[in-house]
């Protein structure tokens, strides 16, 4: 369940730097052993690059988050989830599987383990149809080295983050392998404030209104994941893996000092002043069980996978929101008005996945399909305060229960066949069959989905020479919303500002393309188009009611979007790998074009809100990692990037840019680093826009970025032994799409 925090940062549109515009669910990452790097060897295969990993201290001790930073195409410019370029979220599978883990646990995960052991990191901008992701998601596949050894081994990690307030977070780790089994697990925890101040302004010539404020958030988050292998044979692996992450939002509020101005019916201005405050406690907990079957068919790669998952989301919101009267001076009069809500989701899902691979003399076929089953039961409720009487009657406007069952099948083929050392190509499909149907009971509000969709894949590479590489890649995919966002609940900034979700949204369908030229392994030119049909964003919708100038941000399709990127990068070592860079500069091109004047529960109309318009948009990133001693135990580094103007689909947001400095010390077993985020302060969001009936929106947020983190890490044991199997979830799909 998205909170208070997390929907203003939805509705002021913050794009992913350069590379999409954003999502509340950003992170999807998986957990990464350790590992070594001394040299990289850039391959361009027909779906994916490939880069062998060998041994270098620069990896050292690091955490696999920071190591995914210094991996070409890879970036991250908000600290908390990995792009890219050219895409939008980068999807992490561990030895081809798919993480079990939460954004919120997988975040916390990634930053608090030490890398250690990959062979090879695979980026995959457009995956193939083999592949269950949405939209215009690139993959980070991480392989593991295979040295056998039986024995125990883990790592302690703990980090201290001071912003305007003091964050920890800890982790712990513990693998062991004897014979026929292997048993990985960890434990995270984190304990964080967060605060997002906030200037928010709308209106047009009639009317206006203008907020100043905050919001607070403090989380409690506890979880982990248990993997067993067991090896029946040589050929025959049996696995079991559990995933669990507990989220408790403790003093958590939401602040704002409101200056409603409008003319009256003597066209005289009038001005109003009052202070809402809105207090969240929610509490989060999201299980998930896998039960996984290997067999392997020879030794070329061919091989049967099955697997089977159970999931179960639980989310319980306590929302209290009051609204006081004030004088210009933000001092308190009386009060205006006050209500309680309560914000369930329940997410049941049980699904199956089956991939097959063969291995023939010419050729590699690959097919399989997955199905899955979702239940969702949120029953909001809203109470408001009778001033009159002092007790609380239930608002049968804003209460509702919503039930929501979803059926989804797919399958998929694909051939991949090489022709000489120079081409290759890579050719796919995916059918999807998606059977849904949503009712707010007690009430004629249903929604009925059931169609199917056809998606085609298709990747080519032609290596011209030794040092120069061309390839083209298309794909598409369906984007479905998230289960909360169908959930039709409001959540309030103040009182006549909310985000409202949407139960009658639409899946977008999104078409890929990308074109790649790479030149000696270390440089590289990118050009990517993606286009989205029946695009979704959260639509601020206004109009004026008795002189009040109100605000919905609706969540809702809206028309059609095209995102355009060219990128030019190197990553490259140099002066004996004293220096190592990873370089970024490009352009980018957002359209859009649609509109919206509907709510589509309430059938309210609204001045019509336009989104058309396209902007060039220009993007830098320096990844900069420096060593400082012949002993290599001491290194610096050095982090930039720049947004320039960017146009979204809420506005024209101004430039972002973030200096980020670091050092680290190795010494034995031991890592120490210490961390300045946005060192002069500049990561700051603002957001114009302004329609051409007259009526304009602002947003200015700045979210803390400026932070100082301290991190130690422990490695101890055998750190030879091979790790059990990170299980590829058949959950994976429907645990992203539940937002935690």
């Amino acid at each position: 369940m998205k909170t208070i925090i997390t929907s203003i940062a939805l509705l002021s549109g913050i794009v992913a730097f350069a590379q999409e515009n954003p999502k509340k669910d950003t992170l999807k990452v998986q957990n990464i052993e350790g590992v070594t790097m001394t040299k990289k060897v850039f391959q361009k295969k027909a779906d994916r690059l490939v880069f062998d990993v060998a041994a270098s201290p620069i990896a050292k001790g690091n955490t696999a988050f920071n190591l995914l930073k210094e991996t070409p195409f890879v970036s991250s410019t908000d600290d908390k989830t990995l792009k890219i370029a050219g895409k939008s979220n980068a999807v992490i599978y561990l030895n081809g599987r798919k993480t079990q883990m939460n954004s919120d646990a997988l975040e916390a995960f990634l930053k608090n383990t030490p890398a250690e052991n990959i062979q090879k990191i695979e980026v995959i901008t457009l995956p193939g149809s083999e592949f269950n992701v949405e939209s215009s998601d690139g993959i980070i596949n991480i392989v593991l080295k295979k040295k056998q050894g039986d024995g125990t081994n883990g790592n302690l990690r703990f980090t201290n983050y001071q912003g305007k307030f003091n964050s920890q977070a800890a982790s712990g780790s513990l693998n062991f392998r004897k014979n026929k089994w292997a048993i990985s697990s960890n434990i995270s925890s984190r304990n964080q404030i967060r605060i997002q101040e906030y200037v928010m302004g709308n209106g047009d010539a009639q009317s206006s209104n203008n907020s100043v404020g905050y919001v607070k958030n403090g989380t409690f988050d506890l979880g982990g994941y248990l993997n067993i292998d067991y090896d029946i044979s040589e050929k025959q692996t049996l696995g079991f893996a559990y995933n669990t992450w507990f989220s408790e939002n403790k003093d958590t509020e939401a602040n704002f000092f409101n200056t409603i101005k409008y003319l009256d019916t003597n066209n005289n201005w009038k001005t109003i002043y009052n202070r809402s405050q809105n207090y969240m406690g929610s509490r989060d907990l999201n299980n998930s069980f896998n039960l996984n079957y290997e067999l392997k068919f020879d030794d070329k790669g061919s091989k049967l996978n099955l697997n089977a998952a159970y999931l179960k989301y639980n989310q319980t919101e306590n929302n209290v929101n009051i609204t006081n009267i004030a004088n210009a001076q933000n001092q308190i009069i009386g009060l205006e008005g006050k209500f309680n809500q309560i914000i369930p989701q329940n997410i049941d899902n049980i699904s199956a996945t089956a991939d097959y691979v063969k291995v023939f003399k010419g050729f590699t076929l690959g097919a399989g399909g997955n199905f899955n089953k979702t239940k969702t039961d949120n029953d909001t409720y809203l109470e408001n305060l009778d001033l009159n009487t002092g007790n609380y009657v239930k608002d049968l406007n804003q209460s509702n229960h919503f039930v929501y069952d979803e059926k989804i099948g797919g399958i998929y083929v694909n051939i991949d066949k090489n022709f000489g050392e120079k081409f290759s190509t890579k050719i796919g499909a995916r059918m999807e069959f998606t059977d849904s149907y949503g009712q707010i009971l007690g009430t004629a509000i249903d929604v009925k989905r059931n169609h199917q969709n056809f998606l085609p894949t298709l990747s080519l590479n032609y290596n011209i020479n030794e040092k120069n590489s061309l390839s083209y890649s298309f794909t598409s995919r369906v984007k479905r919303p998230s289960f909360w966002e169908l959930n039709p609940e409001r959540i309030y900034l103040t009182k006549v500002n909310y985000v409202q979700n949407n139960p009658f949204m639409k899946a977008s369908s999104v078409f890929n393309q990308e074109l790649m030229y790479m030149y000696k392994n270390s440089y590289f030119l990118q050009i990517s188009n993606s286009h989205t049909k029946d695009a979704t964003t959260q639509v601020p919708l206004q109009r004026t009611v008795n002189g009040i100038s109100e605000l919905r941000y609706i969540r809702t399709n809206y028309g059609t979007e095209n995102n355009f990127a060219a990128n030019l990068g190197m990553n490259k070592t140099f002066f004996k790998q004293i220096l190592n860079v990873n370089y970024i500069v490009g352009l980018q091109i957002n359209s859009y074009k649609g509109s919206v004047n509907i709510d589509p529960i309430t059938h309210d109309v609204f001045e019509p809100y336009v989104v058309d318009g396209s902007l060039v948009t220009p993007f830098f990133q320096a990844q900069n990692t420096i060593r400082l001693s012949s002993k290599k135990d001491w290194f610096l580094g050095v982090n930039y990037f720049y947004l320039g103007k960017n146009k979204i689909d809420l506005g024209i947001l101004k430039p972002l840019q973030q200096l980020d400095l670091n050092v680290k010390k190795i010494w034995n077993d031991w890592t120490f680093t210490f961390d300045v985020k946005d060192v002069f302060k500049t990561n700051k969001i603002i957001i114009n826009d302004l329609q051409a009936s007259g009526k304009f929106n602002l947003i200015d947020q700045y979210q803390d970025s400026q932070k100082l983190i301290l991190g130690i890490t422990y490695n101890f044991g055998n750190q030879k032994m091979k790790k059990a199997r990170n299980i590829e979830g058949a959950a994976n799909d429907i645990k992203n799409r539940t937002g935690n």
